[in-house]
């Protein structure tokens, strides 16, 4: 039965620790000791973690190690595409790069800088043509290649390029004889030796308004045995086979002045494996 208003009431005082009024801070004091203790147990499980794995190698950088280490061994066999020109020529001898490291990637250099000079229209010069076989040559192997190289540039080939017997073009003309190397492979390479191939395109012919041999496109592969000598590699051997040659591409052939002009304002380089 409800009681009225005037009727007694009876009144229980605890004391203040015990007031029913302190309940609420309870209930807001446990979710708050709960947090604390959930961020403590994360904060040493986190702490834990880290000193496990303390020492261990980062996989990421594991791999970059691993993928560091196959390209250091692709270049030093030669078996590699990508260029590299780690150590670069800063020498030259009549003209020619000199001075390559003794490794596989110094042969491979020193291949590609000597397929320029062998493929320059120096060689269609007597004098000039000796001196690159000077310079490039084994002294043990240039009699045997500057008998064989005479041979090869005789005064019948350079008819055949349009040129005299000194390599000049007719008045009015000029001689285009250029060789770029693309790529380079080696194989059986030692400290001694090393066989490397040299792939190439070539320009060759004669610029100028009645030309009947325009310059034109060539794609082959150089194919060079190289000797320790010294301090330098030298060249012992040569072949020559036509190709690998791309799909020519549909774009216009440049005028004879545009060609003349590409020869004399373009300069060449000194390549680097």
């Amino acid at each position: 039965m409800p009681l009225s208003d005037d009727q007694p009431h009876t009144r229980t005082r605890l004391p203040v620790g015990e007031q029913p009024a302190s309940q609420p801070s309870l209930r807001q004091a446990r979710p708050l000791r709960t947090l604390l203790t959930v961020v403590l147990v994360i904060a040493l499980l986190v702490l834990a973690i880290s000193i496990a794995n303390r020492g261990k190698p980062d996989p990421g950088s594991a791999g970059a190690g691993r993928s560091a280490d196959r390209a250091a061994a692709t270049a030093a066999t030669g078996a590699g595409p990508a260029p590299s020109g780690d150590q670069p020529v800063t020498t030259t001898v009549n003209g020619i790069a000199s001075g390559f490291p003794h490794t596989d990637q110094g042969a491979q250099s020193a291949a590609a800088n000597y397929a320029v000079a062998i493929g320059s229209a120096d060689m269609f010069r007597t004098d000039t043509r000796h001196t690159i076989v000077t310079t490039i040559a084994d002294p043990a192997a240039a009699p045997a290649l500057q008998s064989r190289l005479d041979q090869g540039f005789s005064p019948e080939t350079a008819a055949r390029f349009g040129v005299d017997a000194q390599g000049r073009a007719p008045k009015g003309m000029t001689f285009v004889s250029r060789t770029v190397p693309v790529g380079t492979k080696s194989s059986a390479y030692t400290a001694e030796s090393v066989k490397v191939e040299v792939w190439c395109t070539g320009l060759y012919g004669i610029a100028g308004e009645r030309s009947v041999r325009p310059v034109s496109e060539e794609w082959f592969t150089l194919t060079l045995s190289l000797r320790w000598v010294g301090e330098d590699w030298k060249l012992t051997d040569y072949s020559r086979a036509s190709g690998p040659a791309p799909v020519p591409p549909d774009q216009q052939a440049a005028t004879a002045e545009e060609i003349t002009g590409a020869v004399e304002q373009f300069g060449g380089f000194r390549y680097a494996r």
